[in-house]
Protein backbone atom coordinates (compact mmCIF):
# COMPACT_ATOMS: atom_id res chain seq x y z
CA UNK A 1 0.00 0.00 0.00
CA UNK A 2 1.71 3.25 -1.10
CA UNK A 3 1.44 6.49 1.03
CA UNK A 4 -0.85 7.93 0.04
CA UNK A 5 -3.58 5.30 0.22
CA UNK A 6 -2.49 5.05 4.11
CA UNK A 7 -3.04 8.39 4.98
CA UNK A 8 -6.37 8.73 3.14
CA UNK A 9 -7.78 4.56 3.45
CA UNK A 10 -7.35 3.50 -0.21
CA UNK A 11 -8.74 0.41 -1.39
CA UNK A 12 -6.27 -1.88 -0.58
CA UNK A 13 -5.52 -4.54 -3.49
CA UNK A 14 -7.54 -8.16 -3.67
CA UNK A 15 -6.01 -10.73 -1.90
CA UNK A 16 -4.41 -13.73 -4.77
CA UNK A 17 -6.98 -16.09 -4.41
CA UNK A 18 -9.54 -13.17 -4.65
CA UNK A 19 -9.05 -12.93 -8.86
CA UNK A 20 -12.72 -12.18 -9.37
CA UNK A 21 -14.00 -8.60 -8.88
CA UNK A 22 -17.76 -6.60 -8.52
CA UNK A 23 -17.30 -3.01 -9.00
CA UNK A 24 -20.71 -0.75 -8.82
CA UNK A 25 -20.62 2.71 -10.10
CA UNK A 26 -23.12 4.59 -8.34
CA UNK A 27 -24.55 7.92 -8.32
CA UNK A 28 -25.05 9.20 -4.55
CA UNK A 29 -26.14 12.68 -4.15
CA UNK A 30 -27.21 11.97 -0.33
CA UNK A 31 -26.97 14.70 2.08
CA UNK A 32 -24.61 12.58 4.19
CA UNK A 33 -22.38 9.32 4.34
CA UNK A 34 -24.90 7.31 6.26
CA UNK A 35 -26.96 5.67 4.05
CA UNK A 36 -23.83 4.54 2.90
CA UNK A 37 -22.05 3.50 5.54
CA UNK A 38 -25.36 1.12 6.74
CA UNK A 39 -25.03 0.00 3.25
CA UNK A 40 -21.49 -0.42 3.51
CA UNK A 41 -22.15 -3.45 6.65
CA UNK A 42 -25.10 -4.87 4.96
CA UNK A 43 -22.60 -5.88 2.12
CA UNK A 44 -19.92 -7.24 4.40
CA UNK A 45 -22.52 -9.10 5.96
CA UNK A 46 -24.13 -10.71 3.56
CA UNK A 47 -20.97 -11.37 1.09
CA UNK A 48 -19.56 -13.19 4.72
CA UNK A 49 -22.34 -15.48 5.03
CA UNK A 50 -22.26 -16.45 1.65
CA UNK A 51 -18.50 -17.15 2.01
CA UNK A 52 -18.67 -15.40 -1.42
CA UNK A 53 -15.61 -13.32 -0.91
CA UNK A 54 -14.86 -10.08 0.85
CA UNK A 55 -16.23 -6.27 0.47
CA UNK A 56 -12.86 -4.00 0.34
CA UNK A 57 -15.10 -0.77 0.75
CA UNK A 58 -16.24 2.11 -1.25
CA UNK A 59 -14.47 5.46 -2.47
CA UNK A 60 -17.30 8.70 -2.86
CA UNK A 61 -16.48 12.08 -4.58
CA UNK A 62 -16.35 15.21 -2.25
CA UNK A 63 -18.66 16.47 -3.08
CA UNK A 64 -20.81 13.24 -2.50
CA UNK A 65 -22.22 13.04 -6.08
CA UNK A 66 -20.95 9.74 -6.79
CA UNK A 67 -18.86 6.76 -5.80
CA UNK A 68 -17.92 3.44 -6.65
CA UNK A 69 -17.74 -0.16 -4.27
CA UNK A 70 -15.32 -2.76 -4.32
CA UNK A 71 -15.71 -6.57 -4.21
CA UNK A 72 -13.38 -9.26 -4.82
CA UNK A 73 -13.80 -13.32 -4.52
CA UNK A 74 -13.04 -16.46 -6.63
CA UNK A 75 -16.32 -16.32 -8.50
CA UNK A 76 -18.06 -13.04 -9.54
CA UNK A 77 -21.39 -14.70 -9.96
CA UNK A 78 -21.21 -15.78 -6.87
CA UNK A 79 -20.73 -12.53 -4.89
CA UNK A 80 -23.01 -10.52 -7.26
CA UNK A 81 -25.40 -13.06 -6.09
CA UNK A 82 -25.03 -12.08 -2.71
CA UNK A 83 -25.39 -8.78 -2.71
CA UNK A 84 -27.93 -8.05 -5.43
CA UNK A 85 -30.78 -8.58 -3.43
CA UNK A 86 -29.19 -5.54 -1.07
CA UNK A 87 -28.71 -3.55 -3.76
CA UNK A 88 -31.93 -3.44 -5.38
CA UNK A 89 -33.34 -2.49 -1.82
CA UNK A 90 -31.27 0.63 -1.57
CA UNK A 91 -32.92 3.79 -3.30
CA UNK A 92 -29.34 5.23 -4.38
CA UNK A 93 -27.97 1.81 -5.88
CA UNK A 94 -31.21 2.29 -8.91
CA UNK A 95 -29.29 2.87 -11.76
CA UNK A 96 -25.84 2.04 -10.80
CA UNK A 97 -23.64 -0.12 -12.79
CA UNK A 98 -22.02 -3.71 -11.82
CA UNK A 99 -19.14 -4.62 -13.47
CA UNK A 100 -18.18 -8.46 -13.11
CA UNK A 101 -14.54 -8.94 -13.70
CA UNK A 102 -13.55 -12.70 -13.98
CA UNK A 103 -10.09 -12.88 -13.45
CA UNK A 104 -7.17 -10.59 -12.13
CA UNK A 105 -7.26 -6.41 -13.26
CA UNK A 106 -5.10 -6.87 -16.78
CA UNK A 107 -5.67 -6.71 -20.32
CA UNK A 108 -8.34 -9.23 -22.22
CA UNK A 109 -9.83 -10.72 -18.84
CA UNK A 110 -13.66 -11.16 -19.65
CA UNK A 111 -16.36 -8.60 -18.06
CA UNK A 112 -19.88 -8.80 -17.75
CA UNK A 113 -21.84 -5.35 -17.20
CA UNK A 114 -25.20 -5.72 -15.25
CA UNK A 115 -27.87 -2.15 -14.61
CA UNK A 116 -29.17 -2.59 -11.09
CA UNK A 117 -32.70 -2.04 -11.32
CA UNK A 118 -35.37 -1.86 -8.69
CA UNK A 119 -37.51 -4.30 -7.05
CA UNK A 120 -40.53 -5.27 -8.42
CA UNK A 121 -43.58 -4.71 -6.04
CA UNK A 122 -45.74 -7.36 -6.18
Amino acid sequence: MDLFSKLFGGVSKPQQDSEHAVIIHFNYGQPNLDPLFDLDEKLREAISQADAGEYDGHEIAMDLSDGSLYMYGPDAYKLYSAVEPILVSASFMIGATARLRFGPPKDGIREELIKIKPQSIS
